[in-house]
């Protein structure tokens, strides 16, 4: 199938504008972060009420949810190209409302822990069809500023979700957390009924075929700028889940200020905002590579000169602020460019692509991110070394999908606009 050539492909003639149509996908997107971040302020109190003796292995309650996440990817794309973005999605976030209903009553940590999952398969659907339903209007830079927009309004969720969390236990136990997840889902639910349309064109539409959904895949993980791009995604990933699963601890237990870490980890998650916001103002002129490129090397160089600060001991509370702040800046540069390249090439398989991707990039992300976190020794060594280790990884997978060239594509993909 070949692609029109212009950065609109078949957008629909009813549903959200533009403006509306980014908010949408933000929010989608949202709610698998606010399902992430709240959570952290909770997770001592969590462990205490539970039983759960090791700190360290109150990080599955982050990592239960990165799984089930990932592992639902792989069914909510072939099921989307075959029967429509709408009804996929909503069942999955119908799926994600019940089982935050009942983490809200897990009397054990095994049981949360089960429900936690079932959350992740239930909030795969929006990471599956928020990339397939942009990819389904948009491709290209636009597609790229889209994203980056997305990402942008999507980020105001992890800025404040700490906070949202440590509110709510102010005035309510912490199961009430899995309640405004409830909550916020089935809100989401009501508005994306109303107002946003199906976005897959009938004839686009592809039966459950699984010689075609074999075939599909095979493009999608054979193909070398897709592949690339979605393994250097997957590495970069596990170095944010590594400084998610390690914050509470790093606040708490390495600089013992509890009060201070929704603040602090608003003003480093703020780095990738503004980072958004300056990439979707300037991908359109410099292009993706350009800009995604030069922030991985940013991105190792912060990364290296933290792992030295740590190593010699002199990391502190607004140094570690600073210098991660740094490395979510060009986290947020790194993040929407390189998901959109590595989808350009699948303009024809946007379901399955997408599923396949998210399953590589949360699953091997997650574990990643757990692994670096499990290293947890009562230090920030452990998390700033990682990042090292992961952005030089990420660059190699980048100078492999690119042949060695970077900053600079090499040719316009047959089905899809310039990156």
């Amino acid at each position: 199938m070949t692609s029109a050539p212009s950065s609109a492909i078949k957008a629909p003639p009813k549903g959200p504008g533009f403006a509306e149509f980014v908010c949408l996908i933000a929010v989608m997107m949202a709610l698998n972060a606010l399902a992430i971040d709240a959570m952290l302020p909770a997770l001592p109190y969590i462990g205490e009420d539970l039983g759960v003796a090791n700190e360290n292995s109150r990080q599955w309650v982050i990592t239960a949810y990165l799984l089930g996440f990932g592992v639902a990817q792989l069914f909510y794309g072939p099921l989307s190209d075959r029967y429509g973005r709408r009804p996929v999605l909503f069942t999955g976030i119908a799926v994600y409302v019940v089982f935050s209903v009942l983490a809200a009553f897990a009397h054990t940590f095994d049981m949360l822990i089960l429900s936690r999952i079932g959350m992740g398969i239930g909030a795969a659907a929006t990471r599956v069809l928020a990339v397939s339903i942009v990819r389904d209007r948009y491709a290209g830079r636009t597609m790229a500023r889209v994203m980056s927009l997305s990402f942008l309004v999507f980020l105001g969720v992890p800025i404040l979700a700490p906070a949202v969390g440590q509110t709510i236990m102010l005035v309510a136990p912490w199961p009430w957390i899995f309640g405004v997840f409830a909550l916020s889902g089935g809100a989401f639910l009501i508005w994306a009924g109303l107002r946003l349309p199906e976005t897959l064109h009938p004839e686009d539409r592809m039966p459950i075929d699984m010689v075609r959904i074999a075939g599909a895949f095979r493009f999608a993980l054979s193909n070398r700028i897709g592949m690339g791009y979605a393994l250097a995604m997957t590495v970069i990933s596990g170095a944010l889940f590594g400084f998610i699963n390690s914050s509470q601890q790093i606040f708490f237990d390495v600089f013992k200020v509890p009060g201070l870490f929704p603040v602090v980890f608003a003003l480093v998650a703020a780095g990738i905002a503004v980072a958004s916001v300056l990439n979707a103002r300037l991908v359109e002129k410099l292009g993706s590579r350009l800009i995604a490129h030069t922030a991985l090397f940013g991105f190792i160089g912060f990364s290296a000169l933290h792992a030295l600060i740590a190593w010699t001991g002199h990391d502190s509370l607004w140094v570690f602020a600073a210098l991660q702040a740094c490395k979510m800046f060009c986290f947020g540069f790194i993040a929407g460019n390189f998901g959109a390249m590595a989808m350009e090439p699948m303009g024809h398989i946007a379901g399955t692509a997408s599923s396949a991707q998210g399953f590589i990039s949360s699953i091997g992300g997650a574990l990643l991110g757990f692994a670096i976190g499990q290293q947890f020794d009562g230090t920030t060594v452990p998390m700033t070394v990682g990042f090292v280790l992961l952005g030089v990884a990420a660059l190699a997978l980048v100078l492999a999908a690119e042949k060695g060239r970077l900053f600079k594509a090499h040719h316009l993909p047959p089905t899809a606009a310039k990156a």
